[in-house]
């Protein structure tokens, strides 16, 4: 295995141009003062939101400072990402952060101004045509209004964010900059750094004593910081029942799912729909554990390749060119776009010294949007770059239709274009597979693409449930009481034909989205939704890509269950979750049969 470049050592073509963004530090700076210049300006209109034309300039206002400070905020991020251990960056992206708070604090006025007019004069600017642009924010503000504090306590709020950050900066830093793994056994019996890059890899080597090195070397690393971890993770769930309480709310849960107007027997609804299916999972177990030929199968199995015959290896280009081939059901202005996006300075490809591990999309409104990646040449990291592409041009269309304030799509809605792609990618694969042992493998790939963004991420949104209702009920969370919750959902979701290692029970310490509270369970509704528009289009054709074309550029201009209805998809009920077991329930029947 080839040693991990330095960041200088990556190929210009292979890393993303921040330059689009802001050319050097120097046109950051001049932005950061011109923001500080805004803040004193917004701040002068506290106590004067009397009528539409004053709150039309307000919300003009306020758009340009939240727009100005994400980019700065964005850029900041991602330089810090590209090595998180370089102390310039992580100086500029606390810089930012700081930043982000102080603008919050000072427009935390504005919903509490408006909110003090008369319910007349509130109801009367729905209809005003000079806020007709803002019409979404302040039916948004009548539904918030229960949960709006006085002004005073708005701004002590904001000014809390900086120490409500500090669980999800510290184990960033714990997880990205501080953390050591041990060497590991390769497949060549060289010893290797274990990285979280790194890792992924070694557990879907086909050589179990591999796998099993590395699964042991992970959870033991972690295991050693136990106790940190568990207070590190506690702090964020207090963190969030603090403002859960602080404003009004039932639950942390309801919450977090308030603003977008997602009741929560949805979230409830994922998880009993899941139960009803975890006999599918078992089956898969079954047969995996069938196909390795394994007297048992255990957790360090569930990555192991299904079919020893067949290893794609993928070089990054021809991952481009394949995803490129595969999006054509989505038409050509599409897939233009996409082609773009491929060459045009939006992807930071592969791993580099200190460099954020996993992949993300991210981006502010009027720049393209950014894509990190630690490319492998697998079929595993060419799905990744065709799921991160699916936010990216989500994120582009929305931007290109919608202004600023209604561009911004929901967390809710975030993985079904990221998602959708992945869903036409592999129909593209497997419609071109002639080689059996190829079909076999993709669909062995698929069905534990169902494995791991439904029911594992279902499996991570239950825990999140447990932890937060133990801690609502006064309970202690452990690092004990984490690793038992922990470990038996590992036994539930998995069933008979596993044997659930003790190691896993640490697994929790290191999943990055558990700071960010109650994202998990929107993989799985996302995949759900995708599976569904994913046959619409595949049937349908244009009309059904139409309507798809119609939900990337919505944005966030409605409320994201309205948003998906109008396209032919209705999350408030349990039937698209359904419809995608039955698409699991169809790959597994495929492979049993190929081995029966």
């Amino acid at each position: 295995m080839e040693a991990v470049w330095k960041r200088s050592e990556v190929p210009a073509g292979y890393r993303w141009r921040l330059e689009d963004l802001f050319a050097d530090q120097a046109a950051w700076d001049r932005q950061y003062d011109e923001v500080k210049r805004l803040l004193g300006d917004i701040g002068r209109l506290e106590g004067k939101l009397k009528d539409a034309e004053a709150i039309r300039q307000c919300f003009e206002l306020e758009d340009e400072l939240s727009l100005r400070t994400e980019q700065l905020y964005v850029y900041a991020s991602n330089r810090h990402n590209e090595n998180t251990a370089d102390p310039v960056f992580q100086a500029l992206l606390d810089k930012a952060k700081k930043l982000a708070v102080e603008a919050n604090g000072a427009m935390s006025f504005i919903t509490p101004d408006i909110l003090e007019l008369p319910e007349e004069q509130l109801e009367a600017l729905l209809n005003e045509p000079s806020l007709i642009r803002y019409r979404k924010t302040l039916t948004d503000m009548l539904r918030q209004k229960p949960h709006i504090l006085s002004k005073p306590e708005e701004a002590l709020l904001a000014r809390v964010g900086n120490v409500s950050q500090a669980p999800g900066t510290i184990f960033g830093m714990l997880n990205n900059a501080d953390m050591k793994f041990p060497l590991v056994q390769n497949e060549d019996g060289a010893k290797v750094e274990l990285t979280h890059g790194r890792y992924i890899q070694f557990l879907e080597s086909r050589d179990r004593d591999v796998r099993k090195g590395a699964f042991e070397a992970m959870y033991a690393t972690y295991g050693k910081l136990r106790n940190t971890l568990a207070a590190t993770l506690g702090a964020n769930v207090t963190k969030n029942q603090f403002y859960a309480k602080a404003r009004k709310y039932g639950s942390a849960l309801e919450a977090s799912l308030y603003d977008d107007k997602i009741p929560v027997s949805v979230y409830d609804s994922l998880i009993s729909t899941i139960h009803e299916s975890l006999p599918l999972l078992h089956r898969y177990m079954n047969l995996r554990k069938k196909l390795l030929n394994v007297d048992e199968l255990h957790m360090y199995d569930l990555f192991a390749p299904l079919v020893d015959e067949y290893k794609m290896d993928i070089a990054y280009e021809e991952a481009k060119q394949t995803v490129l081939a595969s999006i054509r059901p989505l038409g050509d202005e599409y897939g233009a776009i996409f082609a773009q996006g491929l060459d045009g300075g939006w992807i930071d490809v592969y791993e580099n010294e200190g460099k954020r591990n996993g992949a993300y999309c991210s981006g502010a409104y009027g720049t393209h949007p950014f894509v990190l990646l630690n490319h492998k040449d697998n079929l595993s990291s060419m799905f990744t770059l065709s799921h991160e592409m699916g936010h990216a041009l989500h994120s582009y269309l929305s931007d290109a239709v919608q202004d600023y304030r209604n561009a911004q799509y929901t967390i809710f809605l975030a993985e079904v274009a990221s998602t959708l792609n992945e869903a036409l990618l592999m129909d593209d694969l497997l419609r071109r597979a002639t080689d059996p042992q190829q079909k076999m493998y993709l669909l062995c790939y698929y069905a534990d693409k169902f494995r791991t963004t439904v029911f594992r991420q279902t499996m991570f949104a239950e825990f999140e449930r447990l932890i937060y209702s133990k801690a609502e009920q006064g309970e202690s969370l452990t690092h004990e009481d984490l690793c038992r919750i922990y470990y038996d959902l590992n036994v539930q979701y998995h069933g008979p034909a596993m044997t659930v290692d003790r190691d896993i029970e640490m697994e929790w310490a290191r999943i990055p989205h558990f700071y960010r509270s109650f994202y998990v369970f929107k993989y799985a509704t996302g995949f759900s939704a995708a599976t569904s528009f994913a046959k619409q289009i595949l049937d349908e054709g244009a009309p059904a890509v139409e309507r798809y074309l119609g939900f990337l550029q919505s944005g966030g201009s409605d409320y994201s269950i309205e948003i998906l209805k109008r396209a032919g998809v209705d999350m408030s009920s349990p039937e698209p979750i359904r419809q995608a077991m039955s698409v699991f329930e169809d790959l597994l029947g495929q492979m049993e049969r190929m081995t029966s």
